[in-house]
């Protein structure tokens, strides 16, 4: 158990997929602008994270590993994350119409974040077993959720504040992604 929540912390806060291995930075950066809907995106990537890391851990256990054909594990998890990813949006469009009209194109870009599939490949490079796997891609989409929000709730305070010319748009924006990365780094001592 302790080890379990130590994978928890460091996935989250320790090594957070944004601003300690610079993965999902597409829509950390296009789905930052209001907190409603990077809550959203961050629910999203939850759901998508944690179910893709408990489907390609047992397909690469007990699929992929006794049939030796483990060199096929990316082109099978891109396969399984494409299909959570449309499983999402159907889910979205039916029962939640604004925020699937909010996260637009970001919804499907979820496909090809590649933090939900570096995780899955972090799973299986760590040799974390099923719950470990589960553990660790929770925490970790509970680390994007946890950076994309605070980002879109610094963006909602400073989106009328006075800059220079040269600080306006995505400068601002890329620079406050470096502090919340220098501030992260703070929790790299925790573990």
């Amino acid at each position: 158990m302790e080890e379990l929540l130590l994978i928890a912390v460091g996935s989250a806060l320790v090594n957070n997929v944004v601003l300690s291995q610079f993965l999902g930075l597409c829509p950390f950066l296009g789905v930052s602008k209001k907190v409603d809907t990077a809550a959203g995106m961050g629910g999203a990537v939850i759901f998508v994270i944690t179910l893709a890391s408990c489907c390609t851990g047992l397909i690469y256990q007990f699929i992929l590993v006794p049939l030796h054909f483990e060199y096929l594990q990316t082109i099978v998890f891109i396969l399984v994350i494409a299909c959570l990813v449309q499983f999402v949006e159907m889910f979205l469009k039916k029962c939640m119409p604004p925020l699937y009209n909010a996260l637009g194109v970001y919804l499907p870009l979820i496909t090809t974040n590649c933090a939900v599939l570096g995780v899955a490949l972090t799973n299986v490079q760590k040799e974390y077993g099923i719950l470990t796997g589960v553990v660790n891609g929770f925490a970790t989409a509970v680390g994007f959720t946890i950076s994309i929000v605070i980002m879109a709730g610094i963006r909602e305070k400073t989106e009328y504040n006075d800059f220079p010319e040269a600080f306006k748009g995505s400068a601002i924006t890329l620079l406050t992604a470096g502090l919340m990365a220098i501030a992260f780094f703070g929790f790299s001592g925790l573990i």
